[in-house]
């Protein structure tokens, strides 16, 4: 029996971003993880696709980031959404959720 595909599914890593930095500031590893959880390990991240992503919506102006300390004493780049990144996670909430259901409706068809 093969593992199963725990990547994230492609274009939907920045919405799992946003939607993770709109309950509160983080560092990148902390948005892996809590992907990772929320998701109860069906999602991971990939760090280098999380790098990316982050470099891609903080120059979109989706994001801004500061260099803060973390918990345990090491300084990490903390994000935060801006507006426009609360614009953008409302309209690729919507989308994702009008694909996901012609999906499920398809899948359901008899």
């Amino acid at each position: 029996m093969t593992k199963p595909n725990t990547d994230v599914i492609q274009g939907t890593l920045d919405m799992l971003i946003l939607k993770t930095l709109s309950l509160t500031p983080m560092h990148g590893f902390g948005i892996a993880r809590r992907v990772e959880q929320v998701s109860e390990g069906v999602f991971r991240v990939n760090p280098g696709s999380l790098l990316t992503a982050l470099q891609r919506l903080e120059r979109a102006g989706a994001i801004d980031s500061e260099w803060r300390e973390t918990a345990n004493s090491r300084r990490a780049k903390y994000y935060t959404l801006t507006r426009a990144g609360c614009r953008k996670l409302e309209a690729e909430t919507d989308d994702w959720t009008r694909r996901a259901t012609a999906i499920a409706r398809l899948l359901t068809e008899t």
